[in-house]
């Protein structure tokens, strides 16, 4: 389970919805590509909006494994595919995840700017659960 970081205004959880499928890429951070390259098909993936919003905002699943960005000519770049998988009731927030103990360790809150996070079972059944509400 993972969370992805995106800016809306460059491509947001609409953005996803609307294509139907994308190609996950643009990706630098060493950590984040590590992470991207664990990615495999039918891994479930939390949206969040980085940005002004600040929140989580819907549900993705991966489709296709970590493949050369097709976007970079720079072997050590990869993306992944997407697929939306439902938006939450509500956003959300960077703040509520942050009133949460168990994100204490979290890379979300420690490494405020990976966009590739991990997620562990407990912080995904919080997050479904806070924006099924």
């Amino acid at each position: 389970m993972w969370l992805l970081k995106t800016e809306p205004t460059a491509y947001g959880y609409d953005d996803l919805e609307r294509e139907g499928r994308t190609a996950w890429d643009g990706v630098r951070n060493p950590a984040a590509l590590k992470n991207l390259r664990s990615m495999k098909p039918g891994d479930a993936a939390v949206i969040y909006h980085t940005g002004d919003e600040r929140a989580a905002v819907g549900l993705a699943e991966v489709v296709r494994a970590a493949y050369p960005d097709p976007k970079k000519d720079d072997p050590r770049l990869v993306a992944v595919d997407l697929v939306p998988r439902g938006r939450f009731k509500r956003p959300v927030s960077l703040d509520e995840i942050k009133s949460l103990a168990l994100f204490n360790e979290s890379p979300l809150v420690r490494q405020g700017r990976l966009s590739v996070v991990p997620l562990t079972a407990a912080q995904w059944k919080a997050l479904i659960a806070r924006g099924a509400a």
